[in-house]
């Protein structure tokens, strides 16, 4: 019997001395996101898979919200560090005495509104119509300022709500005039209904006039300001996590595409796949927040513009202590 135990106590020594470092001591930190299919729940399962977080001293728990949920519970404080960060709804909560401050940018803004009507050719067209979106998104208020300036009048345009997973199928009954949507949604829409029309956003033209850049900085992560102060050691440790899941997906996009899409067919996963290697819809570009400075603010003078912002955000929504 003392014999079995020694051999056990031997067995136990030689794993723990075996095993990683960086899987002892861990630092616990859960972060609220959106539900797949989104920007946010794109690299989470890759932190996760990957073990980067482990890597970086961190035990990651991910919690899947809808967007109106993920806002509700991220604005409380239930969470105090949330991966779907939009930038102007970071803005927002400010304005409204919500003290959160934008960390570091993961995705870049790109939008489409897709539809198979014949009569709908611009978006122009969709005055009178009705249009599915996820309207608690900032890719929608983004959507509402693109329009205007190619004069179109939202006021006119019926909204029919729903959470992001909910957009795919109201584009492939063809339940709405128009879909609102974006990436990975539209990627895995054109996989399955590749005859679906995508009006012009004229993006990239209308940004350049208005702030004269080109970056547009659109979802992040952002944290509490409070939960900053006492937890600012973690904080290089999480980008790090971020930085080389991007890292990782830009240079195994296949195997990236399986982990992002577990449930995906062949052919979903594919064109997930694709839409990593170009990265002109996806938009990867992990950064500081304090790096990207001026276009953040741009990014707010634009919501300023169609009152969407009541106020300018205060200079602590960007966070400066990472900046390279």
């Amino acid at each position: 019997m003392k014999t079995i135990r020694t051999f056990a106590l031997a067995a136990t020594l030689a794993a723990t001395l075996s095993a990683p470092a960086y899987a002892q001591g861990l630092d616990k930190l859960s972060i609220v996101v959106f539900g797949a299919p989104s920007l946010g729940a794109f690299m989470p399962p890759v932190i996760k898979a990957q073990k980067l977080d482990e890597k970086n001293g961190l035990d990651i728990t991910f919690a899947e919200r809808t967007p109106d949920a993920y806002t509700a519970q991220f604005n409380s404080g239930e969470y105090q560090v949330g991966g779907s960060a939009a930038l102007l709804t970071v803005g927002l909560a400010d304005v409204r005495g919500v003290k959160v401050t934008y960390l570091f940018n993961l995705f870049d803004y790109w939008g489409a509104v897709v539809t198979s009507r014949p009569e709908i050719k611009t978006l122009k067209d969709l005055e009178g119509k009705d249009l599915a979106a996820a309207k608690g998104t900032t890719n929608w208020v983004m959507f509402d300022w693109l329009a205007r300036q190619q004069g179109v009048d939202t006021s006119k345009i019926g909204v029919v709500n729903t959470a992001t997973p909910g957009l795919v199928g109201y584009a492939l009954a063809d339940r709405a005039s128009a879909v609102q949507l974006w990436e990975p949604a539209y990627t895995t829409l054109l996989s399955k209904k590749p005859t679906i029309r995508t009006l012009d956003l004229k993006i990239q033209e209308s940004w350049t006039k208005f702030t004269g850049t080109k970056d547009i900085p659109y979802l992040g992560v952002a944290a509490h300001t409070a939960w900053v102060e006492k937890n600012k050691p973690l904080i290089p440790k999480l980008f790090a996590a971020y930085k080389e899941a991007a890292a990782w997906i830009a240079a195994h996009p296949d195997d990236a595409a399986k982990l992002i899409a577990p449930k995906g067919t062949p052919d979903d996963q594919k064109a997930i796949s694709d839409l990593i290697k170009a990265n002109d819809r996806l938009g990867m570009n992990v950064r500081w927040a304090g790096d990207v400075k001026k276009e953040i603010q741009a990014v707010y003078s634009a919501g300023r513009s169609i009152d969407f912002l009541p106020g300018d955000p205060s200079a602590a929504t960007i966070y400066e202590g990472g900046r390279q």
